[in-house]
């Protein structure tokens, strides 16, 4: 492995997050892009990196995220981060791609961790209570000799290939242990696939089905994940030993597929997910009920919870 000398960059706000906020939540928000879904960790706002910014949405309303409106990929959050790759907006100045960076106030401004100008990681994925991260990397770049699967326990100092023996189809998806940096699970194309060895080796813990995306559950005894299998699934894995999948309530997706899954780290039974055609829904009952905030990219507002909070 080689050792990369950090090169930061802070991405300047030149707005107030509160006028910012107010003046995006009156224009409206459009998601013209799902790339990622997380909560923030006091669980009371839930990002949804796009195309053209970090959409928010937080008591009952939708708002544009201060900060410049960069093209997010591999959005990921950790207990006291954000971590990101993807594209600079227009006009910032910024090496594209990205490569890996990090923001520690809920995404209004970023530091440029490494490999910017050189890689852009659409599949990333981090450790809740570790800041551990795993990439898929496309192609060879000054820190990583070849493509496939790397992981960094020090914000991209040092990288470390996987061998994923035993991993099989395409990687559709990752998602790493909250306290566990070790354990890993991917989602591909031949099923669901879980590493206990930093990805050294692969076992299948769900087969012959394609697995569209992952997340582990706060308490890392569940894996949630979601597939199509002549019709949109969704699905818990419990971790003991022996357990079955159990399937999960789905809203009416029609022919679309649910691309991320996110748990709300404060109300564990409030999940998040959005789809390939850029619909979004919560559930306050672990997937029992959902409601729709986001229609095909068009967001929602929820006049009843946004009247609780004195607001329109």
């Amino acid at each position: 492995m080689k050792r990369n000398t950090f090169r930061a960059m802070a991405l300047a706000v030149t707005m107030t997050p509160l006028a910012w906020l107010s003046a995006n939540a009156a224009a409206g928000v459009a998601l013209t892009h799902v790339h990622g879904l997380t909560y923030a960790a006091d669980g009371a706002t839930l990002l949804v990196p796009s195309h053209h910014g970090l959409a928010v949405y937080s008591s009952g309303q939708w708002s544009k995220a201060p900060g410049p409106e960069h093209d997010y990929m591999g959005f990921t959050g950790t207990r006291n981060a954000l971590y990101s790759s993807g594209h600079p907006a227009p006009g910032s100045g910024l090496k594209n791609p990205f490569g890996l960076i990090k923001s520690t106030d809920g995404g209004k401004s970023w530091k440029q961790l490494v490999l910017q100008g050189e890689s852009d990681f659409h599949t990333l994925a981090a450790s809740y209570g570790t800041n551990a991260v795993y990439v898929v990397n496309p192609h060879p770049n000054s820190q990583m000799g070849t493509q496939g699967v790397y992981f960094t326990t020090n914000d991209g100092e040092k990288w470390q290939r996987v061998e994923a023996a035993g991993l099989a189809g395409r990687i559709h998806g990752l998602a790493v242990h909250p306290s566990d940096s070790a354990t890993v699970a991917a989602a591909a194309d031949q099923g669901l696939f879980l590493s206990k060895d930093a990805g050294a080796s692969f076992k299948p813990v769900v087969s012959g089905k394609r697995v569209l995306a992952a997340t582990f559950t706060f308490n890392g005894n569940d894996l949630w994940w979601s597939g199509y299998d002549g019709g949109p699934t969704l699905s818990v894995l419990g971790l003991r030993s022996g357990e079955k999948p159990r399937t999960v309530n789905l809203p009416d997706l029609g022919e679309d597929a649910v691309s991320f899954i996110a748990q709300n780290p404060v109300r564990t039974s409030e999940m998040a997910i959005a789809t390939f055609k850029k619909s979004i829904f919560i559930s306050k009952n672990a997937g029992k009920s959902w409601a729709r905030i986001a229609d095909q990219g068009k967001t929602v507002v929820d006049p009843a919870v946004a009247d609780k909070k004195g607001r329109p």
